[in-house]
């Protein structure tokens, strides 16, 4: 196992998810790719962004998600694991797995939180998604 990927949703519980892919890395030497999936450019789903003061918003929170994977990258550096961050708009499910291709992943690590009918009517869920859909292993960590 050469590269592992991290999918976080930067809502307060990637800590969990990066300590665990911090174990295996340590084990078998592997590089650690950090990634978040930003919600896709409104342009891209056929929405206008409007004013300028919407473009400013959306352009400084995704500097601020990606300066978040960067210290994240950089805490496990300190551990001597090589690590990337990755900031990506789109689709999460496809995302995550085009993403996977590229990098050539060994394991996915994704957090799995239970919740009720209705978020799930709506969203889906992102780990059921894909351990349904990888051909690359998933590890899915309760993060509730």
């Amino acid at each position: 196992m050469k590269n592992i990927l991290v999918t976080i949703d930067l809502k307060g519980n990637e800590q969990l998810l990066i300590d665990q892919a911090s174990k295996l890395a340590e084990k078998f030497e592997a590089k650690v790719w950090i990634i978040h999936i930003a919600a896709p450019d409104p342009d891209f789903v056929g929405y206008s962004v409007g004013p300028q003061y919407i473009r400013d918003n959306l352009a400084t929170e995704l500097r601020k998600e990606h300066r978040l994977l960067q210290n994240y990258s950089v805490q496990l550096e300190k551990k001597g694991i090589e690590s990337e961050g990755l900031l990506v708009q789109g689709p999460t499910l496809e995302m995550i797995l085009e993403e996977a291709d590229k990098l050539k992943i060994d394991l996915i690590i994704s957090g799995y939180q239970d919740h009720g009918f209705f978020y799930k009517a709506l969203y889906g869920s992102v780990s059921n998604s894909l351990i349904k859909e990888s051909n690359i292993p998933v590890l899915i960590v309760p993060v509730d």
